[in-house]
């Protein structure tokens, strides 16, 4: 089975436990008031590349920081996303390329569906930070990126925030592809 098949079971197996999960527990109106307010968070993320971006790249690992921003009864924020992604080139045939470096910036949606779990939208812009190394034509690209979630938490206004996502670029080089990839972010979330 191909990794971006397994990484699409996963993902919606993950869903739906966190759905199902979320249903079982009742909410208080404490949950509700920790999770108000404008919350920041800063973590790590790893990645498969899928598509094109897979012959050339075995993995990505950055990190990124975010801000929610509250829209609508604790339910719908706003979120703004910077962050950076290292894509380990493979070696072929005695040959290794360059590794290519991603910066997303990014703003969107994020829907509580239920309790924690919630569904993200973000889209922007993407810069190679070494683009002559890479012989990439242009700086930046357009990127999209949908995501599923869920929020643990650790107390208060702290939460661990767990979440799967496709990411997809337009293309760097005039006659390449978009460089795809399913990515996993684990970060630390604090309400201000």
């Amino acid at each position: 089975m191909k990794t971006s098949i397994k990484l699409g079971v996963a993902a919606l197996a993950l869903a739906t436990s966190f759905s199902f999960s979320a249903k079982a527990q009742t909410t208080t109106q404490s949950t509700s008031t920790e999770r108000s307010g404008v919350r920041l968070s800063v973590g790590p993320e790893v990645g498969v590349p899928v598509g094109s971006l897979k012959d050339g790249y075995n993995w990505n690992f950055g990190g990124s920081i975010q801000a929610d921003l509250p829209i609508y009864n604790n339910q719908l924020y706003a979120t703004v996303n910077a962050g950076f992604n290292n894509f380990f080139a493979k070696d072929i045939n005695g040959f290794k390329g360059e590794n290519l470096q991603l910066i997303p910036v990014k703003a969107g949606l994020k829907y509580f569906a239920a309790s924690n779990f919630y569904i993200q939208g973000e889209a922007g812009a993407s810069f190679v930070a070494n683009k002559d190394k890479v012989g990439a034509d242009k700086s930046a690209a357009f990127v999209y990126a949908p995501q599923i979630g869920y929020l643990i938490p650790l107390g208060g206004k702290n939460y661990l925030d767990a979440g799967v996502r496709f990411e997809s670029n337009t293309k760097f080089v005039d006659n390449g592809n978009n460089s795809n990839f399913f990515g996993l972010r684990l970060a630390y979330a604090f309400g201000l």
